[in-house]
């Protein structure tokens, strides 16, 4: 019998993560320790990692079309409390409207490579000027079901940065504490099925009395990558 088709979650009628059950937390794994998430602590991590340690991760594909080559940056704040510059996708976009999203987006061809696509993607929606950047280095790519080659541009950002959003591509700039998402207890598991399909995924809510925001799909399992390769190098 052939396997049914992938679906993209997006796909599913009326599908919102806010209403999907939570089937539990990574409570049981460690935090990266406050002390790894210094700027000396990341330099040394991502000046040395292991061979074979910066693996691909794909989901399945719901067409056969190649998949494009996109980057995103992320950037982490580097305050007295290191945080993640984070943005919400205005509502009107034609994929993924309304989610919490890293500033990026898909190769052009006059990008000189990967980490060209994040920084250019990230002046465009933020305008992050390249000269508050400073790349440590890449995360294994991240081949999204809805056909994207994603190369994750990990920097850290100067505190002094200038940020200005595009109001054509994103509603809300915002920071997330760095320590609050390399807490697995943060690490919500969710499943659905539609049409003989399940689909697994991340999500990590962050809370405050100013805004709620749920970061999920493909944004939460970067920021998961990212806490598997720190605590890798602990």
């Amino acid at each position: 019998m052939a396997q049914p088709p992938f679906v993209s979650l997006a796909q599913i009628p009326d599908f919102s993560p806010h209403d999907v059950e939570v089937l539990g937390t990574d409570g049981h794994l460690p935090a990266v320790p406050l002390h790894a998430l210094s700027e000396e602590s990341l330099r040394h991590r991502f000046a040395r990692p292991a061979p074979g340690e910066l693996a691909a991760f794909h989901e399945p594909l719901w067409n056969d079309a190649p998949p494009k080559p996109a980057s995103v940056l992320l950037g982490l704040v580097m305050r007295a409390q290191p945080s993640v510059l984070l943005t919400l996708r205005t509502a009107h976009l034609s994929s993924h409207s309304g989610q919490v999203a890293l500033p990026g987006g898909r190769q052009d061809a006059q990008d000189a490579d990967e980490i060209a696509t994040a920084l250019r993607e990230a002046q465009e929606e933020v305008g992050l000027h390249p000269d508050f950047v400073s790349v440590l280095g890449c995360l294994p790519v991240y081949v999204t079901g809805t056909g994207y080659r994603v190369t994750p541009v990990v920097a850290l950002l100067s505190p002094a940065m200038q940020l200005a959003a595009n109001p054509q591509e994103v509603a809300d700039v915002f920071e997330v504490p760095l320590a609050h998402l390399m807490d697995p207890a943060n690490h919500r598991r969710h499943a659905v099925q539609w049409r003989g399909v399940t689909r697994e995924w991340f999500s990590m809510p962050y809370d405050t009395e100013q805004r709620q925001r749920l970061i999920w799909g493909a944004t939460a399992g970067i920021l998961r990558h990212l806490y598997q390769f720190l605590s890798a190098g602990d």
